[in-house]
């Protein structure tokens, strides 16, 4: 059922990918501050509090309706509410149009465009960038995003799936994901009344959740790409990044694709959305160049092939067993 439901949703995502602005997304934003606002007091314990309801009851609710449907109309229409989870959670669609943009304007030598796009995408200052580091940073941006969007999102749907949850893993990741990054563009960017302590438990507890998922993607690009070249950067490169999570999927990618990653951090015009929060030592590899922009894409997608097949024959494996 796993393999099934991850399938339509990347089918339908492809199809009709979901808006920007959704009420599903409105009413999680929604969610995200009403808990804020009359949880966190800048207690650190009422952090965790004000992140574990923020978080765990869209999770919970995910996968209480799952077993509810199963108990009650079959696995069936369990399906069918996995997949429409999945189809909010999961998704290339969210974030590739940004990609395909800045590409297509590199392509024409439009850098000016190019410049643009990056810092509307990642509110980022991008005026000064030259053409090899507006690539460098849109195959950062692209990679994390890819993990956060996909991989991530499937490697912790499959896990809470085994265990009968249903899409419950799906929303988890990508909830803890997203109150983090949510609640500091509020409170830097809008001056709403976000604490330092709700900040640090969100990131603490995303640091965790992503630790697993992280290697599961860094790992999968090393399969598909160059394997010895990733696993060696993931090995001494990987800690020259601030975050480690970003910093293995990174270094990864780096030698997966033999591409120059890290270096001078863009500054954030609104305090969120960027790869690092300082600057880090470059990794080995050639020069950034849009040809490289081509070769993550094929990673990405041969990833995402790989991991499918490995579903695909678990699922019949469990089928015939």
């Amino acid at each position: 059922m796993s393999f099934l439901a991850i399938l339509f949703a990347l089918l339908i995502e492809q199809v009709r990918p979901l808006a920007h602005r959704n009420p599903v997304h409105s009413a999680l934003r929604g969610w995200s501050m009403a808990v804020s606002r009359n949880i966190d007091t800048g207690d650190a314990a009422h952090g965790w509090v004000a992140w574990a309801l923020a978080v765990g009851v869209p999770t919970v609710l995910a996968a209480v309706v799952h077993l509810v449907l199963v108990l009650t109309l079959g696995q069936v229409a369990a399906l069918v509410w996995g997949v429409v989870v999945l189809y909010a959670c999961l998704g290339f669609r969210q974030f590739s149009h940004h990609f395909t943009d800045i590409r297509d304007a590199l392509d024409e030598g439009n850098e000016d465009l190019a410049r643009s796009l990056l810092a509307r995408w990642q509110h980022v200052d991008a005026t000064h960038l030259p053409r090899r580091e507006i690539v460098r940073h849109v195959i950062e941006f692209s990679v994390l995003a890819a993990h956060r969007h996909v991989f991530g999102v499937i490697a912790w749907y499959v896990v809470l799936a085994a265990l009968g949850l249903g899409p419950a893993g799906a929303v988890l990741f990508r909830m803890s994901e997203f109150v983090g990054r949510y609640w500091q563009y509020k409170s830097v960017a809008q001056h709403l009344p976000v604490s330092a302590a709700l900040n640090d438990a969100s990131n603490r507890a995303w640091w965790v959740i992503d630790w697993v998922p992280a290697r599961i993607t860094a790992i999968g690009f090393a399969v598909v790409g160059s394997f010895e070249d990733a696993i060696d950067g993931w090995r001494h490169h990987a800690q020259q990044f601030p975050n480690d999570n970003d910093g293995v999927i990174l270094a990864a990618t780096s030698g997966a694709v033999n591409v120059r990653l890290g270096g001078e951090a863009l500054q954030a015009t609104l305090a969120v959305g960027a790869v690092a929060s300082a600057d880090t030592e470059s990794t080995p590899g050639r020069e950034p160049e849009p040809g490289h922009l081509r070769s993550v894409v094929g990673l990405v997608w041969r990833t995402v092939v790989m991991w499918m097949v490995l579903l695909a024959l678990l699922t019949l494996a469990r089928l015939i067993g």
